[in-house]
């Protein structure tokens, strides 16, 4: 059991230190789209990238020590465990999400950008829907048996 508490512990601290950054991300989104002066085109263009391959490896390894817990729990416990499943569902579409960010931060590196500041805004809400679903699901799981 004290495997199964050390891989939870780390498997929420990488996730708390992902979203830290997965929150900020598109906040950059919505200054730089609304910015017309270059220097601070330059400038997000670097705070983009930089912030979003720093979150990245701890995406990384929010999903390891989530596969280690599902596996230190074991095939019957995650069969029986469909709230997980749910779960799951949910934490591919942040991983989607994630994938997503390096496409618009391409596209801002490359003055392509397409979106208005008012869609940075909408997708910015777009984890914080997903957190606010997982964190329920895995709370309240015993009653979702």
């Amino acid at each position: 059991m004290t495997l199964i508490l050390l891989y939870k512990a780390l498997h929420l601290f990488f996730m708390v230190a992902w979203f830290a950054g997965i929150f900020y991300l598109p906040r950059l989104f919505v200054y730089h789209a609304e910015t017309r002066s270059p220097d601070c085109n330059e400038t997000f263009k670097v705070m983009e990238r930089r912030l979003l391959f720093f979150v990245t490896p701890f995406a990384i390894l929010t999903l390891v020590f989530g596969v280690l817990l599902i596996a230190a729990y074991g095939k019957a416990w995650f069969i029986a465990s469909g709230w997980l499943h749910i779960k799951l569902l949910l934490v591919i579409l942040l991983y989607a999400y994630h994938g997503w960010c390096f496409k618009l931060l391409a596209d801002f590196k490359h003055n392509r950008n397409r979106h208005s500041p008012r869609f940075y805004r909408i997708f910015n809400e777009l984890p914080v829907l997903l957190l606010l679903a997982i964190i329920l699901l895995a709370t309240l799981k015993p009653l979702l048996r």
